[in-house]
């Protein structure tokens, strides 16, 4: 028996009484947070939800989420948390895709509607027969559906999780779908419970750490870095529903955290925070004691920016959704080397394949393949897309393309798919990104390809300059042309104010167009 809940109901019973979920001026203990998802799981079991159904979930970083996530869990079902950028046609195909036959959604803002476009999405997903409606005032009515208030009222407090296999499927992700329609990522009780243990080694567990939880849950990386770990380790979670860079200091200074998690932009918007209110670097960073960084690669400039101002190193990572998701990391007893990802994580093996598949030398990019505890068992009802990435052999495709240097150090140097191929030339955007950050009046770039007659692709940067930056598009052409093979160095130029991301802060490139 292995079920993904027991890292919740064991710090209830260690710890009933620590705190842990802060949220606002909310505080949730163990204990109680453990009644709540139980009383999660008693109505879902009561509705004869349970091992073999899928209960999908919208949510941001607020209580309800790990409420409804365990609460689920425990009955033996299976999560599918969606996106909540997620409009009502796409969770309508994800509720439909996943054979959902439950449906719990936050009610959200004026802003961000999800309570709304989850019951135009529920008529359209017959097969789903619950749709429950998270809302802050306990006391308020829906329209379609239910309320989680009176969903669980009168419910059970106490419920003991189902004993589900440990191939028994826990969590689907669904992919971004930068090709095709997104798949579901199907990872098992397995995958996510020791790839928290993984967390574990990596970090170490202190007797009482402090996550500040800024990451997107319904993501991999928040979900199993920090809130599956976090709650394994008996440690408080900190929640952001919404990451803004001088109310994340506030938060380091006001609850001590110790432990940070973030992707580069996060990085990025907390080096170039000026002093929010009551909230400067040096005391913000007084109790962290660990930051990690993942979800795409850290330009050195923002690197070694943010370990300058916060005397705290950054820990780079590397994995997938499909990877649940730690898949490499630096690791504390061994040197780190910056823009290095480390090494495969205990349990792991990671190589570095040409595209006839055999093993590429010492500092030859090629496609990173994983595998390991923690891949994924499939893509869920798609076996042709899942053959495609994974072989007999366990062995799963990233299409990331990587290097090894002599001594086994990973380094990912750009996704496959947003290779620019320019006149025949391959042209990586992250290198072409590190160079241009160098530049003083640069703040923040990103590199992709732009269709051209004569070439095929034309290298193109979206730069947003410095505050005190004067560079023209000319000027920062012919810098990078000194810096740069011929071939590589961008000969279109735009500013910015700002780049198109996802909910979990990755700029979407796919949104920059010529």
């Amino acid at each position: 028996m292995l079920n993904l809940a027991v890292l919740l109901e064991g710090s209830a019973r260690s710890v009933p009484d620590r705190t842990a979920v802060v949220a606002g001026e909310t505080r949730l203990t163990y204990a109680r947070l453990e009644a709540m998802a139980s009383a999660v799981a008693a109505s879902l079991a009561g509705r004869g939800i349970g091992r073999g159904d899928r209960v999908a979930l919208t949510c941001p970083n607020v209580p309800f989420f790990p409420v409804v996530y365990y609460g689920v869990l425990k009955t033996g079902a299976t999560v599918v948390p969606l996106n909540v950028l997620s409009t009502a046609r796409e969770i309508a195909y994800y509720l439909k895709d996943s054979k959902a036959t439950a449906y719990f959604c936050f009610e959200g803002t004026p802003e961000l509607p999800m309570g709304a476009w989850a019951a135009e999405a529920f008529k359209e997903a017959p097969d789903c027969g619950l749709l429950v409606t998270m809302t802050v005032d306990p006391a308020a009515e829906v329209e379609t559906g239910t309320t989680l208030t009176a969903f669980t009222e009168g419910a059970a407090t106490s419920f003991d999780s189902v004993a589900t296999s440990e191939t028994d499927t826990a969590v689907v992700l669904y992919t971004s779908g930068t090709t095709g329609q997104p798949k579901g990522a199907q990872l098992s009780h397995s995958n996510m419970v020791q790839n928290v243990q993984v967390c574990h080694r990596l970090f170490g567990v202190e007797s009482h750490d402090v996550h500040l939880l800024a990451l997107p849950l319904f993501h991999s990386f928040g979900q199993t870095v920090q809130m599956n770990a976090g709650f394994g380790a008996e440690a408080t979670l900190v929640m952001m529903p919404r990451f803004e860079p001088g109310a994340a200091l506030e938060l380091m200074k006001s609850q001590r955290v110790t432990i940070f998690a973030g992707v580069p932009t996060m990085y990025w918007a907390l080096l170039n925070q000026e002093n929010a209110e009551g909230a400067d670097l040096g005391t913000a960073a007084e109790s962290l004691r660990l930051a990690a960084c993942g979800g795409s690669s850290l330009p050195m400039a923002v690197l070694t920016g943010f370990e300058e101002r916060f005397g705290v190193p950054i820990l780079e990572g590397y994995g997938l959704s499909e990877s649940s998701p730690v898949a490499t990391f630096n690791r504390t007893d061994r040197p780190r080397r910056p823009g290095s990802v480390g090494f495969p994580v205990w349990g792991t093996q990671a190589k570095v394949t040409r595209p006839d598949g055999s093993e590429a030398d010492v500092d030859e990019p090629g496609e990173i393949a994983l595998r390991g505890h923690h891949i994924m068992t499939g893509y869920l009802d798609r076996p042709a897309e899942t053959s495609e990435v994974l072989d007999e052999e366990g062995w799963f495709r990233t299409g990331d393309i990587g290097k090894r240097d002599a001594d086994g150090y990973l380094y990912i140097v750009d996704r496959l798919k947003e290779m620019v191929i320019r006149g025949g030339m391959n042209v990586y955007p992250r290198e072409v990104e590190e160079t241009l950050m160098t530049h003083p009046d640069v703040s923040f770039v990103a590199v992709i390809g732009v269709p051209d007659e004569a070439l095929g692709e034309e290298v193109k940067a979206y730069v947003i300059r410095t505050p005190e930056g004067t560079v023209t598009p000319e000027g920062l052409v012919a810098w990078s042309k000194s810096r740069m093979a011929a071939y590589k160095y961008p000969r279109v130029v735009e500013f910015v104010d700002e780049l198109p991301m996802t909910a979990t802060g990755k700029i979407l490139k796919r949104e920059l167009t010529a």
